[in-house]
Parts: C-alpha cells; structure tokens; sequence
C-alpha cells in the first residue's frame, strides 16, 4: 500500500572527495555527503567538541540554584516521563547529583501514572511528589506546557526547576512559559544553544555539566578531581536514540560516546542486563540496539505496567537485581506486543473501512473502545508507516476522556494542526501538545467525529499530491567489492538514526528463486552484479518480479560461527 518511490540521495562530489581526501573510507565519505556532513570536522566525536553547557539558556541559573539546593541540604524530588527518554533522564539526574554531592537521603524521584496523571507536572503528580516532602522539584523531558502543575507546586512553597525539549504551550497564539523558578530548554524563546535536537535526557546531562562547573568555581571540585560525568552517557546515548530526536552533529557525538563506553564494558548494571535479556551483544553495540531492543522493553514499563520498573533498572547498582527487573521488562514488553499485534489487526480492519477504493484518506483518526491507552502511539506509528498519512489513534482512559497519540509524516506539523483544529473548535480538545512528528491530545468520546472531520479539514488545506507520495531515500548502487562482513560491521558502528538515516543501497538484480517462510517473509535468491546474494523481505509474501530493482540495507547473519551478508529487503521499485 502506498508503494514509495525509490528516490536517489544527492551527494555533493567536492565533499565526498574532501572527506575521502581528509582520510575518510570512500564508502562512508559518500554516504556521510549526502546526509549533510560538510567537513571532516563534524565528524570529530570527541567529548571536548560538545557545545558548551554556558551556551544553553538557563542552564548557568539552574546550576546555582542546584548548588546552592545541595549546600543547603535540602531535598530534590525528580520530576520523570513515562517513556524512555524520561526514564534515562530521571536516572540521569539521580546519578548525576549523587555523583557531584547529594547524599541520598536528599534524592527522590516521582513518575505519572499514564493512566492515572496524564502527562507532565499535573497538579495530581505535584501532590505526589509533596509526600515526599521535598524542597525543589525537578522536572525530565516534560514541564514546559505544564502551567497548571507549576504554579500548584510554587503554591505549596516548592522551588521548581524545569528541564524540558519539547515545544512551551500556546495562549491566544502566543508562546507561554510556566513561573518556574528556572527552565532550561532549547526550544524556549531567546534560547541560542546551536542544537535544538536534544533529547529531554541530553538537558538534563548539560545542566549537569553546569552544575559541575558552578560547584568548581565554589571551590568543591578542581579539574583533577572533578566527578566523571562522562560515566553517564550510556544512558544518554540510550534515552536519545529512543526518543527518535534528530541526530544531529552535536547528538551524534552523545550517542558515540555512548556506544564507545558500552562497547568497553562501562556501562551501567541495568544497561548490561537490558543487552542481555535482549539478545543482544554489548560489544558490538549499536543504535539498532538503543531503538529498537533496549528502548522497548524500557517504553513497555510506562505502557502497560509501571515506569518505575524502568527507572529502577537503570539506578540500580546490583547486578543480580538489575537482572531481575530486566527480565521482568522483558516480559512486560513481549505482552505489549501481544497487544499491539490485536490493536493493529482492529485498527487496519477499521483502516479498509475508511478507504473502499483502496486509497487512504489525506488522514487517519481511529478509536476503538477495546484499544488499550498505552499502546496507541505505537499503532499509530505502525499505520502511519503503512499508508503514509498523519494518523491519530486513540484509546478510552480511565477518566472516561480519549486519549489520542498521532505520528506524522515529512510537511505535515503534527502540533500546529491540533491547534488549528483547536481554534477551529474551541472546547473539542481538552489538551494537546507535542511537536511536527508526534503529538497527543484528550477529547470526550461525543467529540471524536467533531475532531475526525476537522483534522482531515487540515489535512485536505496543508497535504498536496507531492507530500502524500511516499519517497523512499536510497544510497543508490552498492559496488561489489563492499559486499562483506568487514563493511557491515564498519557501518554498523557509525551512528545513524533520525534525520542521518541508516544506509539503503538499491540495485537492479534478477531474481532466481523467492519462496516463503514462517508464512510471513519472502526469502530470496538474487544475482547482483554476476554474484549470487542471500536477501530477506520480512513482512512481505507476495513474490516479486523476475528483474526489479531492490532497496536493502545490508546485515550480518551469523550461523555455525559461519559470517554471511545478506540483504534485507525495504522496497522495490
């Protein structure tokens, strides 16, 4: 459905031909050219080319008031997300601030229920936190929309701390922050740091780095004995590539240094365990790994469970619990697929019904009253990837209120078209928030018809044919001599992922022999270039023509110690 078109990359010669010049491997200079990398310099992971934390609005003033919240003793309530960016970030916090001085007793942490407390810093979540009788609450990848939670938590005599990367609330069109005592977020007004891309994790990590310069200027640490705060970014690495933010230089460098130190076996217990109950080798660590091994089985805790089983595998230091509560995950995580696999199949029943002709239309909004709250994002994001439209699904809370989660696809901003619809029809949306590519809102269920029609009314007035044609970016032909495992473990150690997209090669083969197995991927047998190939087309059953031009990406199967590439199948054309 919706068949993409495969679509060359554009790799600008000079550059390519600088990176190589500058030592780069000629395969990875041309594919770095044609995501954007315009000098070798970009390319320079080390921690010491980080764009400083002073860069970064507020975080010089959030390091003070920490400063002095741990000079005084006093208690810091952690403030998390139920997904696994917040979840990082709370462990983050927590061990970043013991690190540099907190004595434990002064540490605590409260995450919402998604059920129960919604998003954010709910007034509701800010009475948990008071019975923990803290003096400054801290917020991870979320407060920069709660205005409500904020001013309840100063009521009550709290000190607050936002720490935030998603996108402040708007009033009557006009940006508007919470009274916080400070926020830090590249995304606020009169905020100048460089990268707007940073996870909620990657904030917390630079108003640590602050804070670390602000207890040295105090007199606590000297440059030589200064806690390592670099012990830290495997969970930053893992909460960044998990939120699906855009890698871009200054991340990328996060997710590298991440890597390299998983790689070396430093790592926290949690993030070892979570490798292992996986099936995963920590060894050779990747960002396949982050997005799509350990980043679910953290995410399935705040789906269909309690995020504190998330956050509490990575704070923990002892190696046989951390074991426990990484199996405990990954169960949690292999149910939420049993319920995300009945949710599809309900969701694309209902997908048929809204398009008889066999074309979707320009949007999706699809409620069923047996769907389950905590994995809608997750279906959305499934049928979005299947018919390419902006797609909202949602879910009955416990409130008696739908909850709703939309995935987006490339010229459709997610957010301005629910506050579109929500000027449009005031009242409809009892929340909403998010950014371009994802969003969430709460409706009653008496207005989902209300909401449905005017969201495909945006979709209709912002989506022309061009938008609505699924494109598929290809790294074109892929020579012969690359066809090894010593070139798949060279790109499998490079950092891809949003917006510095993995490699997908394309070639015109012939295809010898095509046959399925486990009933639900196509096995094939191609000639490319003269030279036999193993390929695999997973998700796919119908065959495919004797000549076509394929897009794959390349993998290493490994079988009786044996090595063996194999092309795995995304496209044809």
């Amino acid at each position: 459905m919706n068949t993409p078109t495969i679509t060359l990359r554009d790799v600008p010669p000079r550059i390519s031909w600088a990176l190589e010049q500058a030592g780069v491997h000629p395969l990875l200079a041309r594919l770095y050219a044609a995501r954007g990398v315009r000098s070798f310099d970009e390319l320079d992971d080390a921690l010491a080319r980080l764009l400083p934390p002073g860069a970064l609005h507020g975080a010089d003033c959030a390091a003070r008031l920490l400063a002095d919240t741990l000079a005084a003793r006093k208690r810091i309530c952690v403030v998390a997300d139920y997904d696994c960016d917040g979840a990082t970030a709370c462990a983050v916090a927590i061990r970043g601030l013991a690190l540099l001085g907190a004595p434990a007793e002064t540490l605590c942490y409260v995450v919402p229920d998604r059920a129960v407390h919604g998003y954010g810093l709910t007034p509701a979540i800010v009475d948990l936190a008071l019975q923990k009788k803290p003096d400054l609450l801290l917020t991870v990848d979320n407060g920069i929309a709660s205005l409500a939670g904020v001013a309840h938590a100063r009521a009550h005599g709290l000190a607050v701390l936002v720490t935030d990367h998603h996108l402040p609330a708007l009033l009557d069109e006009q940006v508007t922050l919470p009274q916080a005592d400070v926020i830090v977020n590249p995304n606020q007004p009169d905020c100048r740091f460089e990268s707007k891309n940073l996870a909620g994790v990657g904030v917390i990590f630079y108003v640590l780095l602050a804070l670390r310069s602000e207890l040295r200027e105090r007199g606590l640490f000297t440059p030589e004995n200064q806690p390592r705060l670099d012990a830290l970014l495997d969970l930053v690495a893992l909460g960044t590539v998990a939120d699906v933010v855009r890698l871009d230089a200054n991340n990328r460098r996060l997710v590298a240094q991440g890597l390299k130190r998983i790689r070396a076996g430093k790592m926290q217990p949690g993030v070892a365990a979570l490798f292992a109950a996986a099936g995963r080798d920590a060894r050779r660590a990747c960002g396949f790994d982050f997005g799509f091994a350990l980043g679910p089985r953290i995410n399935a805790a705040g789906r269909l469970s309690d995020m504190t089983l998330g956050i509490e595998c990575l704070l923990t230091d002892d190696v046989a619990r951390a074991g426990e509560l990484a199996k405990t995950l990954d169960a949690i995580n292999r149910e939420r697929r049993e319920v995300e696999a009945g949710m599809r199949e309900q969701a694309e029943a209902a997908l048929e019904m809204l398009m008889p002709e066999g074309e979707p239309p320009p949007a999706l909004a699809i409620f069923d009253p047996e769907f389950h709250e905590g994995v809608v994002g997750i279906v959305a994001s499934r049928l979005k990837d299947r018919v390419h439209r902006p797609t909202f699904v949602f879910a009955l809370g416990q409130d008696g209120l739908l909850k709703g989660s939309g995935r987006s696809i490339p010229g459709f901003h997610l957010r301005d078209a629910l506050d579109l619809v929500s000027k449009r029809h005031p009242g409809v949306l009892k929340k909403f928030g998010g950014h371009a590519m994802a969003a969430g809102c709460t409706l009653a269920e008496e207005d989902f018809d209300t909401f449905d029609a005017a969201f495909q009314r945006v979709a209709h007035e912002w989506l022309d044919a061009a938008t609505l044609a699924r494109k598929l970016m290809s790294d074109g032909p892929l020579a012969i001599e690359y066809f090894n495992p010593e070139t798949v473990m060279s790109l499998d150690a490079q950092v891809w992922g949003q917006a510095f997209e993995p490699p997908l090669f394309s070639d015109l083969v012939e295809v010898v022999s095509q046959r399925l197995v486990g009933e639900r991927h196509l096995k094939l047998t191609v000639k490319h270039q003269g030279t036999l190939r193993d390929a695999i087309w997973f998700g796919r059953s119908e065959p495919v023509p004797e000549k076509v031009t394929l897009a794959y990406r390349l993998s290493l199967d490994e079988y009786n110690g044996r090595q063996r590439v194999q092309m795995v199948i995304e496209a044809a054309g």
